[in-house]
């Protein structure tokens, strides 16, 4: 599997989170975008692009374990 394909289906998954108008799918379709940039990132060593959305990850979970507390 050539790794540029992740990052596309990365990118799908942001692009999709951004047009959810509920919270709680926005930070589900986020978070596996992040995670998917985050694998993709350190297969091509960018590790900017790696930390930066290993960090949005855990943010994303954060706030999926705050919604789902409150619920």
């Amino acid at each position: 599997m050539s790794w540029e394909y992740l990052g596309y289906l990365a990118s799908v998954f942001l692009v999709i989170s951004l047009m959810m108008s509920e919270v709680r799918k926005l930070r589900w379709f986020n978070l596996i975008g992040c995670i998917c940039f985050t694998i993709y990132g350190a297969f091509i060593s960018a590790w900017p692009v790696a930390f930066t959305n290993a960090l949005l990850a855990l943010v994303n979970t954060y706030h999926l374990i705050k919604l789902y507390r409150h619920q």
